[in-house]
């Protein structure tokens, strides 16, 4: 899974779904995360296609928040590795370690700071307010979906991990876990993103340059 924990140790065979994983909320957002590709574009699109004031200092606070959400993201690609980028149910650990230590969902989190950052860059304030807002219906009900397809196939000890864990905010744990990193293959799983982030950049200045003629 992308947001909460991907498993450490093999997985046990889940046949039968848990109640949470059933619910409404759930299985709309099973609809959302296999298709989580696609929920990205209005955050970008909106700040290319509609005008905006940017500055130097909004550049400088865009870029600061891309690059803390790219660092909350690699440290948890490096904890569960690549198959955060899976659509489909099955898992196979249950990662507790390192960035999963202090929230649930670092992915979710990085994306959420890295795409605001694209919107202040663009300096497209008003769209702020509406991105937050869309970021937290879709994603809420992902993680709905994805917390009960853990609770699914790891019982107890995910509640447990739940229970200790905040969903979003991150809280250091009470005791720390360590675990494997790899941060070669988390760079490298992030390479692709980085340079979309480059390119929406240039594009971005482009923009600006039309917009000023």
């Amino acid at each position: 899974m992308s947001a909460a924990p991907i498993p450490t140790a093999a997985a046990p065979a889940a046949s039968a779904k848990c109640a949470a994983e059933c619910t409404r909320a759930a299985e709309l957002g099973a609809v959302l995360f296999r298709n989580r590709g696609w929920l990205p574009v209005p955050f970008f699109v909106v700040p290319l296609v509609v005008p905006g004031t940017q500055t130097a200092a909004s550049w400088i606070a865009g870029a600061a928040l891309v690059a803390a959400g790219e660092a909350v993201r690699l440290a948890g690609v490096a904890a569960a590795g690549t198959v955060t980028r899976r659509r489909s149910r099955a898992v196979q650990r249950l990662v507790t370690y390192g960035i999963f230590g202090w929230m649930r969902n670092p992915l979710y989190v990085g994306n959420f700071l890295a795409w605001l950052g694209v919107v202040v860059a663009s300096g497209v304030f008003w769209f702020l307010p509406v991105a937050a807002l869309l970021f937290a219906l879709e994603y809420s009900l992902i993680v709905r979906y994805e917390e009960g397809v853990l609770e699914s196939f790891f019982g107890r000890e995910y509640l447990d991990y739940k229970a200790r864990t905040p969903r979003w905010f991150p809280r250091p744990p009470a005791e720390p876990e360590s675990g494997p990193h790899h941060w070669g293959e988390a760079w490298r799983s992030e390479v692709s993103t980085l340079l979309q982030y480059v390119v929406f950049a240039g594009v971005l200045v482009a923009k600006q340059m039309w917009l000023a003629r």
